[in-house]
């Protein structure tokens, strides 16, 4: 038997700033950035917000100074990091792992921002919580063989991501590897995410990273003070890898632990929708610009999904093809295809004015690449292009200028050209930070903070 757990949680514990790679750290705070602005303009524009600060409001958590990006109040360290999660995954725009088939920044970041406050750890420490946080979710998620653990109704980047936010918390606290083993042992009887919410658009979705992200928290926060969690929690014989996956692949939840950082195969999105249907929309994107295609003139379009994609924003096509929210716009190829057509583009403001079968040739490629092919039929001929890896992805990363242009168009509405270069600035120099409360209160404008005309900085 491996011991997952042991091995997980002496990485974790030695984990230090200065013996990461140099373009782990880059990375590292490319998707942070990202990250922030993606919750901001959640903060914002999320349709979960009210129902959220309200809920936490009765609860007795809206009571703290533990900071939730773009919000005024303070919270409790639990409730920021839930809400914190939810806010990093409601606009589906969040970063991604193609292996591990989950989202890695929405749990971790949370409850690694929510510790430093706590913990008053510097930007260092920050990132080493956070990077330690990808590589076990990762790590565990391609050890489930994500497939498999999708078949069973369970939504990885939730299911993984609770371990993942407790390495990260325990890393910014400091903890020992046993204090970290027992962490785990806690996080094993928290792993949840079910794939129901895919019936009906329901909001399950950011919850189960909010909720990951809490779980994290508070069980790092638990066993920094003793509180013992089960042992082999998940290499045990009714613990997480077998319980959740049977023919799980332990090994691969160590394999080159230390040496090879899955940080850098952390792909980010430049399209706010399922990442299964962005090669083909970066596809009707060039074909619409490479051949001055008017969306007028089209007859009809074909779009070519590998099986594992099109069970996600095809399945079943009637529904796929008449959404009724925007959760069910971000897992319909049809209607993101209809924009990216239509618009030549797609970012989150799409959503509001706009509210098919696998092909060979791109399941051949899958499950190395998400790729995606389509073919445009108009009054003037017959157009296809194949986009096997899709822009974001790490071979096709996007460049520093492209990153930072996402994060502006996000956050523009609700922070001058100034805020944002010195919030961006910040988030790019992380490992200096010295007050993680302080940088987060730079999401908060110290103007008016209601939504401004887009494209307005004044």
């Amino acid at each position: 038997m491996i011991a997952v757990t042991r091995k997980l949680s002496e990485f974790t514990a030695a984990l230090r700033f200065d013996q990461l790679p140099h373009e782990v750290v880059e990375r590292t705070r490319l998707l942070v950035m990202d990250h922030v602005g993606i919750a901001l303009r959640a903060r914002h524009a999320a349709d979960l917000n009210d129902a959220m600060s309200h809920t936490l409001a009765k609860l007795g958590m809206d009571a703290g100074s533990a900071s939730v990006i773009g919000d005024e109040r303070g919270y409790a360290p639990p409730a920021a990091a839930l809400y914190n999660g939810n806010l990093a995954h409601s606009l589906d725009f969040d970063d991604t792992h193609a292996r591990g088939s989950i989202h890695p920044s929405a749990p971790i970041v949370p409850a690694a921002f929510a510790a430093a406050e706590m913990a008053g750890a510097n930007g260092r420490d920050i990132i080493a919580g956070i990077v330690a946080g990808y590589e076990v979710q990762i790590r565990l998620s391609i050890a489930l063989q994500p497939s498999e653990h999708y078949a069973r109704g369970f939504h990885p980047t939730a299911t993984c991501g609770v371990f993942g936010a407790a390495a990260a918390a325990a890393r910014v606290f400091g903890l020992s590897a046993d204090h970290i083993a027992n962490a785990f042992g806690l996080c094993g009887s928290q792993a949840a995410g079910s794939m129901q919410f895919l019936l009906d658009g329901a909001w399950n979705k950011p919850f189960h990273t909010g909720y990951a992200a809490m779980g994290g928290l508070m069980a790092a926060s638990f066993a920094a003070d003793g509180f013992r969690g089960a042992g082999q929690a998940l290499e045990g014989k009714a613990g997480f890898l077998q319980a959740y996956a049977p023919n799980s692949d332990h090994q691969a939840a160590v394999a080159d632990l230390g040496e090879k950082f899955e940080t850098m195969e952390i792909a980010v999105k430049p399209y706010p929708s399922c990442r299964y249907g962005h090669a083909a929309m970066d596809a009707l994107i060039e074909l619409r610009a490479a051949n001055d295609i008017d969306y007028q003139d089209i007859e009809s379009v074909e779009v070519g999904l590998p099986r594992t994609g099109w069970n996600l924003i095809g399945d079943p096509e009637n529904d796929k093809q008449n959404p009724k929210n925007y959760v069910d716009g971000q897992f319909s190829m049809p209607f993101v295809a209809a924009v990216a057509i239509r618009d030549g583009k797609m970012g989150w403001d799409s959503y509001a004015p706009h509210l098919k079968d696998v092909d060979p040739k791109v399941e051949a490629e899958f499950p190395a690449h998400m790729g995606g092919l389509v073919r445009v039929h108009t009054g003037s001929g017959k157009f296809e292009k194949m986009v096997v890896i899709a822009r974001g992805e790490p071979e096709n990363f996007l460049s520093a200028a492209e990153m930072r242009g996402k994060f502006d168009d996000l956050t523009r509405p609700y922070l001058s050209e100034t805020e944002r270069d010195t919030l961006a600035g910040a988030l790019l120099r992380l490992d200096e930070c010295t007050d993680m409360r302080a940088l987060l209160a730079l999401t908060r404008s110290p103007r008016d903070t209601h939504l401004r005309a887009a494209g307005s900085d004044d």
